[in-house]
């Protein structure tokens, strides 16, 4: 990963008044988030823009992607996600 998503682009995300910053790794299995409020950002573990959503469930999701043909990853999601 470049660190120009966790350096440079994190703070032009912040200067855009943009709430959530997500930088994904998929080689490495690695998400960092961001909540972004008032022009500064600070490292988060659920998403402030999607209510409830941690980024556990997105961490566990990417893992599975990299072992689960799709039809096994969707049917995980609709299973988890379903109300």
């Amino acid at each position: 990963m470049r660190e120009d998503n966790l350096g440079s682009k994190r703070l032009l995300y912040e200067q855009f008044g943009n709430q959530d910053y997500w930088v994904v790794n998929v080689a490495a299995k690695r998400l960092f988030a961001f909540s972004i409020a008032d022009g500064r950002s600070g490292q988060i573990q659920t998403s402030e823009v999607l209510p409830g959503l941690k980024l556990s469930f997105v961490e566990e999701a990417l893992e599975r992607s990299q072992t689960e043909d799709d039809v096994a990853l969707i049917r995980w999601l609709m299973e988890t996600l379903k109300p």
